[in-house]
């Protein structure tokens, strides 16, 4: 004789996830609403930590603040050293050197290659393939070490001034890094062999975290998480700065939209910023590294030293600030999450009246709970590692 089985009792829990959870940061809580391990909603919290950014600004000389945006997303701090910069030039009206400009481009092309080797290697460590994570940081040390051989330092490197740059490259600079990013491709098709037919990886992956075109653009997404759906917009070629007009890259795109096209889409990108990095180097020219105005870049030591007039700038520039024309200004760079855009407010004194920035990874996180929406409770390590949320950077 036949028995029906009655339906199971389903029972919703409230369950919270993080700041303590490791694959968190730190910072980020989930409020989680589930049915068994099925996510039913998921409201997110960013947390704090406290670092009053915008505030600290406002204390602090025009050129004080650029080692403020070094703490912002971390990962890649020259490009936000850039982005800051070029927004303080717009308002004084200024444009640097052309040699300044390559080498701007050439930082913060390391700077991204440097940040998404950091984003995948750290995701598919998360989902098991460690083995990719050790590979990538490896490739990364490759460029840390290029950097540091740059600007002096490894993660805060305070590199960019307004007007122009701290110092020239090193005379082997070209020949080091061609070196460091033809092992950084082996080291990537290692990894291409490890994961990309994997079928762990893939199922983990493909399919999870989708977001439609129309939710993205919605909800203000930008950089890779935008273009995983087919969105063709990346501020280097929709609004370009700096050289970039004049170098030939394409953008990667996805089509579903997935955490699988989303990790495709940043390996893509690091061979396009080899590209960018390599078309550079051979058409950089040679020429000063900065403005010629004592108004705006300190003078050279010797200067300092041996003249009165340089003593007189320095103290000028480092007691009072630069003095930048009243105004605001709004200026977006493409950082390694999107568009990074700062809005700056002058009055006409040495300091900045408002910073504010736009990064994009906060934008991200607003649309996290449509992304991990009926996936699974495992499912949001994986998505929040493509989300690539930087602390410093969503940090309100």
């Amino acid at each position: 004789m036949k028995t029906e089985t009655p339906d199971l009792l389903l029972e919703t829990m409230e369950l919270q996830m993080g700041p303590s959870h490791p694959a968190t940061h730190g910072t980020i809580k989930f409020n989680l609403t589930l049915e068994g391990e099925k996510v039913l909603a998921c409201d997110v919290e960013i947390g704090y930590l406290h670092r009053g950014f915008a505030k600290m600004c406002e204390q602090a000389t025009w050129t004080q603040v650029i080692p403020y945006t070094d703490r912002l997303n971390y990962a890649s701090p020259l490009i936000n050293n850039v982005g800051y910069a070029l927004a303080v030039e717009k308002l004084l009206g200024v444009e640097t050197p052309p040699r300044c400009q390559f080498i701007r481009v050439i930082m913060s092309e390391l700077s991204r290659i440097y940040d998404h080797l950091t984003c995948c290697g750290m995701s598919a460590s998360e989902l098991g393939a460690i083995t990719v994570g050790f590979y990538m940081i490896e490739a990364r040390e490759l460029l840390m070490r290029i950097i540091e051989a740059v600007t002096g330092a490894r993660l805060t490197i305070s590199y960019t001034r307004i007007g122009g740059v701290k110092h020239d490259l090193p005379h082997d600079f070209a020949e080091q890094t061609l070196q460091s990013l033809e092992k950084v491709r082996r080291i990537l098709a290692d990894c291409d062999r490890l994961i990309s037919r994997n079928r762990i990886f893939i199922d983990r992956m493909s399919g999870v975290g989708v977001i439609s075109k129309d939710t993205a653009i919605s909800y203000g997404l930008t950089g890779p998480i935008l273009r995983s759906t087919g969105v063709n917009y990346d501020v280097r070629k929709s609004d370009p700065y700096l050289v970039y007009d004049q170098l030939d890259f394409s953008v990667p795109l996805g089509t579903k939209g997935d955490n699988y096209d989303r990790f495709v889409c940043r390996i893509l990108e690091i061979e396009q910023s080899t590209r960018i990095v390599e078309q550079a180097l051979k058409e950089i020219p040679l020429g000063p590294i900065s403005l010629d105005d004592p108004h705006i870049v300190l003078p050279e030591k010797e200067k300092v030293y041996n003249s009165i007039e340089g003593l007189m700038h320095q103290f000028k520039l480092i007691m009072e600030g630069i003095w930048v024309p009243a105004g605001e200004v709004y200026l977006a760079v493409e950082g390694g999450n999107g568009e990074l855009g700062f809005y700056i407010v002058s009055d006409g004194g040495g300091k900045p009246y408002r910073v504010r920035v736009r990064p994009p990874c906060f934008m991200a996180m607003s649309a996290f709970h449509e992304m991990i929406k009926n996936h699974m409770l495992a499912d949001i390590i994986p998505t929040f590692g493509m989300v690539n949320m930087i602390g410093g950077e969503c940090d309100r």
